[in-house]
């Protein structure tokens, strides 16, 4: 990859502080072994692309500069198979964004009480997506000022030093009038097969609100029942080949509201119809760790995340009717909240970020495969904050337009295609260990792989629920079954650590600019992109087996890709 003179004197610059050398110092603890297997000959069906869906409160964002900066590099990994679900997409107000709101005024009254819908946002919005490739997880919510049964106070404005629970206000409460609501909810999925067409629409995802379970509605769980079964009625009135779900439960199953939303779609009294059951084509619910701040340090919670899937998962798999039923994490993450800030959250800017979400999705497909449910996608709470001071603690994917370490562990997914390979590796950490205890002993040091063709991909990880310093691993791949006559395959191997794909690293070597200069901003940009180490562009092959070695540091990820003719 050839940087450019201000990229170099930028890392030259790192080197002369210190950083570039530090992974590598003499003084660093001895590398511990770790033997990493992958069969090439014994494929485990296709490895399904569930990283492709973000996701963030703000809706209105997505037309701003960065905004549309970020949709772009997310809707280039894997054009037109990218979603996005946003917050706000119904709420009242005239599209000024702030911390966890939005709005798009698309449904206000005149004096009578008639409906008054304004696509005008929610249009801005779509086509935002759209014309970069992603698609839209359409969220039916919150509800509108005029509708609401307590529109007053409505607006919140919220500060990451506010109380989490001031933001629930009026566009959490029940509709005044459920037929309204159905109303609008056709209304606008009519307005969408208007404007982009039949054959676009239908490959979208529709779904009702956000935590029911939680304040983000204030009616009851029979009035949320009401609710969805008339906003399927809408969409489905328009679109009847709308693939529309929910319920995006708080904590996985929710304690028990994701199995009695399951139960009322299957066998409850339909409010609209009269009849048993409302239909369902996508389950969702929501998943998150629970990062501390402990001994100065941040320790992360990856087990409470992989818990709440796998009580979601033994709940969905107890309906053989929805066994097969898409599922979508509709916000899986490191913990609960992308606008707050503190120091338990002091992960997000760097490196941990990245290895925590390559340890946690290889641990979502083994948990969909072990309780034979189809997971479709695990959709990162994430996006950006406009014009907010750079790398300033939001759980984010970039920064003023500067993507952070972590948005490249999706581009290392959208390289993987194909099928699932069996990895064995002597320093993984068992997933019912990991779902008990975390990972706070040994490191995690494992692999996720994927074979299509002529090209396998291995992406390896060195985990730590703990942030503090570590041995490198010196991992040892070996990769039998190659379906390769010849003596060699090309090889490419990207790395995310302190000193690749990282510009969180290289804007402290700056002296952490807040008006960095052209030249400045030019190379930390450059930094930010996937990143290749320096080593051999090629692997040896002998009886269809090759074996590589290299050291790994601790939360680095490296994706080695083989393509051979």
């Amino acid at each position: 990859m050839n940087r450019p003179a201000s990229f170099s004197r930028a890392f030259r610059t790192l080197a002369g502080l210190g950083l570039l050398t530090a992974v590598c110092s003499a003084q660093q603890p001895e590398a511990f072994p770790v033997k990493i297997r992958v069969d090439a000959s014994k494929p485990a069906g296709p490895l399904k692309p569930i990283w492709r869906y973000f996701g963030a409160d703000e809706p209105n964002y997505a037309y701003m500069k960065d905004g549309k900066k970020l949709l772009g590099e997310l809707g280039e990994m894997a054009p037109k198979q990218v979603y996005f679900r946003a917050h706000n997409m119904l709420t009242t107000g005239d599209g000024t964004p702030a911390l966890k709101w939005g709005s798009t005024n698309a449904y206000t009254e005149d004096a009578a009480g008639n409906p008054v819908y304004d696509w005008t946002i929610t249009d801005k919005i779509f086509d935002a997506y759209l014309e970069r490739g992603v698609r839209p997880y359409v969220q039916l919510g919150f509800m509108p000022q005029a509708l609401s049964t307590k529109p007053e106070p409505y607006r919140h404005h919220w500060t990451p030093e506010a109380k989490y629970d001031t933001i629930y206000l009026g566009w959490t409460y029940p509709p005044k009038d459920y037929a309204k609501w159905e109303e609008l909810c056709y209304q606008w999925a009519k307005h969408c097969l208007e404007k982009y067409g039949k054959a676009e629409v239908d490959t979208w995802w529709w779904q009702l609100w956000n935590e029911p379970n939680i304040g983000y509605w204030r009616g009851t769980q029979d009035e949320f029942y009401k609710l969805y079964d008339h906003s399927v009625a809408g969409v489905r009135r328009a679109l009847p080949n709308a693939r529309i779900g929910g319920p995006e439960t708080a904590g996985g199953p929710g304690g028990g509201t994701l199995e009695k939303f399951l139960k009322h779609c299957q066998e409850g009294s339909n409010t609209v119809t009269g009849q048993k059951g409302t239909p369902l084509d996508l389950i969702s619910f929501h998943a998150k760790g629970q990062p501390k701040f402990v001994n100065g340090h941040v320790q992360m919670g990856i087990a409470n995340q992989l818990r709440d899937i796998n009580g979601a998962f033994s709940v969905i798999a107890k309906f053989p009717e929805y066994k097969s039923t898409p599922i979508v994490i509709g916000e899986s993450d490191p913990e609960g909240c992308a606008a707050c800030q503190g120091p338990q959250n002091g992960y997000r800017n760097g490196t941990m970020y990245s290895s925590y979400t390559a340890a946690s999705f290889a641990r979502k497909h083994e948990l969909a495969a072990r309780h034979g449910v189809n997971l479709e996608g695990a959709l990162t709470w994430a996006f950006e904050f406009e014009d907010q001071p750079y790398f300033a603690g939001f759980r984010v994917l970039a920064s003023n337009g500067i993507d952070h370490p972590v948005l490249n562990v999706f581009r290392m997914f959208s390289k993987m295609t194909g099928e699932n390979l069996p990895v064995a590796s002597d320093s993984a950490i068992p997933l019912d260990d990991i779902m008990k205890n975390g990972v706070r002993g040994k490191a995690d040091v494992s692999a996720l792989a994927s074979m299509d063709k002529h090209r396998l991909a291995v992406m390896v990880w060195h985990y730590h629920d703990d942030d503090v310093s570590g041995p490198d691993a010196a991992v040892n791949l070996t990769l039998p079954g190659l379906p390769v006559k010849a003596a060699e395959a090309k090889l490419s191997h990207y790395r995310i650590d302190e000193t690749h794909s990282n510009a969180y690293t290289l804007w402290k070597a700056l002296g952490s600019p807040q008006q960095p200069t052209k030249e400045q901003y030019a190379s930390l940009e450059e930094a930010g992109k996937l990143a290749k180490i320096e080593g051999p562009a090629t692997v040896k092959i002998a009886g269809g087996e090759a074996t590589l070695d290299f050291k790994l540091p601790r939360q680095a990820v490296s994706l080695l890709v083989l393509e051979w003719q």
